[in-house]
């Protein structure tokens, strides 16, 4: 068998593995990429991230065609839904970014394995793919395999009526009922979908509180408007079990209850795909959660191999999967490395939109850290008026004592494009004063902004 030798040998083309393989290329690094399935994009592209904010922006409009568009003085007849061409357009939006990062590939000089990659010793690997076995000496490695839908003890997975974010992505009817456990970014955006589409959804979630990890007042805001939108939420609800009865879904609940329905998305949480991967051949050991331990530029404690990702500590999010990949490749190349873990913001894709960058109001009470916070409600902002989006508010949390932006909470329209303000202003170091003091354009969104970080020291305008 031909040994195929390369510089750099990339395991997986999610958005860490390529976005990494892309950058690799850019400096210089003869670079292989393996994917075992047959579209590049990794999870985030083919069954996640994207395909669920194509079918969040579509159901949208199929809402605001049913209800919403009069007071603008739009009038419509009858609105009626056809899914399958919904889903087409889903489709076509993935097929056509998965196209683009195989093009990118070829146009960069990337080599593209297909098959599974496991380390048969230090610096050897076998890809095992429809076409057979491979094997590729590198010099150095990286995993970015990513991750799975995690499991829930009792939950038996039928992938059809009991089944993950995969399977209600891709269903060819609108449930009557829909139990959705887990309360969490992937369960609210996916349980949102299907409640604009005519689904009575019922949110089961094990903690008091939805959205967990991100600012707790936000949190709640966001329960209380996708509320008033029809989603059901079950609080403090731990459940035992769920299965098909007579061919029906029937989730069962602590205490004792039941809960019969039509289809079960189960969203709570995802788990580290390192399973297969040969780890032990190179004595690598995984954490007790399945993680790849690294150190300083992702290094792990075999030399030449390196993990980035949803497969290492930290929010299991595309975009700090990428950067990881991008500082990864950089420091092999000598080049300064750095990413800030502070400055990543998290996306909830629900109407409206959360999103937050930072620490939270819980986080600083639980350190100690003296801090202001400055609150702006869009109701007051122009522009949200102008469009009649006007639920939501931004949260400016600034070090009670040096001013410096710790934390922006923001739940509203079009909250995960404003976040990027906050994430620059956080990454440049600046205080509530220095946001509050740039000017921005009137009428947008952005001055609720400008106003919150006023309102850290009771000084907004329009409040």
């Amino acid at each position: 068998m031909e040994i195929q030798r390369h510089d750099l040998v990339i395991i997986g083309a999610g958005p860490g593995g390529y976005v990494a393989a892309l950058r690799a290329a850019q400096l210089g690094i003869e670079v292989a990429c393996v994917e075992k399935e047959p579209a590049l994009g990794g999870t985030c592209l083919r069954v996640g991230c994207v395909p669920s904010k194509a079918l969040l922006e579509s159901s949208l409009y199929f809402a605001r065609a049913k209800a919403g568009l009069a007071e603008h003085g739009v009038q419509l007849g009858r609105v009626s839904l056809d899914l399958a061409a919904m889903m087409t357009r889903k489709d076509a939006v993935v097929k056509g970014l998965t196209d683009g990062i195989a093009e990118l590939f070829k146009r960069r000089g990337v080599t593209r394995y297909a098959g599974a990659a496991r380390f048969t010793a230090p610096g050897g690997l076998l890809v095992t793919g429809d076409d057979g076995e491979q094997r590729l000496v590198a010099q150095r490695a990286i995993i970015a395999t990513g991750s799975r839908a995690g499991a829930l003890p009792g939950v038996e997975l039928d992938g059809d009526r009991i089944g993950t974010s995969t399977e209600a992505l891709a269903w060819s009817e609108v449930p009557g009922e829909l139990v959705v456990i887990g309360a969490g970014a992937i369960g609210l955006e996916l349980g949102s979908v299907w409640s604009r589409l005519g689904a009575k959804v019922t949110v089961l979630e094990y903690l008091d509180r939805v959205l967990p990890g991100m600012d707790l007042e936000i949190a709640r805001e966001t329960q209380r408007l996708l509320k008033k939108q029809g989603l059901a939420f079950k609080l403090s609800a731990r459940v035992t079990g769920a299965r098909l009865v007579k061919g029906r879904p029937e989730v069962a609940l602590e205490g004792g209850e039941t809960i019969r329905c039509d289809r079960v998305l189960l969203a709570t949480g995802r788990v580290p795909n390192t399973e297969g991967l040969g780890l032990a051949a190179i004595g690598l050991a995984t954490d007790e959660r399945g993680r790849i331990p690294v150190g300083a530029h992702f290094a792990t404690g075999v030399p030449g191999v390196f993990a980035i990702g949803d497969v290492i500590a930290g929010p299991m999010l595309a975009h700090k999967a990428e950067e990881e990949g991008i500082a990864c490749v950089e420091a092999m190349a000598g080049r300064a490395a750095h990413l800030n873990y502070d400055t990543i913001p998290g996306v909830v894709y629900t109407h409206p939109e959360a999103a937050g960058v930072g620490k939270t109001e819980e986080d600083l009470k639980g350190a100690g850290t003296p801090y202001k916070k400055g609150v702006f409600h869009f109701r007051a902002n122009s522009r949200a008026r102008a469009i009649a989006e006007i639920d939501g508010r931004v949260k400016v949390l600034a070090h009670g004592e040096t001013d410096r932006v710790l934390g922006v909470h923001i739940v509203g329209p079009l909250a995960g494009e404003l976040i990027a303000e906050a994430a620059v202003a956080m990454a440049f170091g600046a205080s509530a004063e220095d946001i509050a003091r740039a000017c921005h354009a009137h009428p947008t969104l952005a001055e609720a902004i400008k106003e919150a970080a006023l309102a850290v020291d009771e000084r907004a305008i329009h409040a």
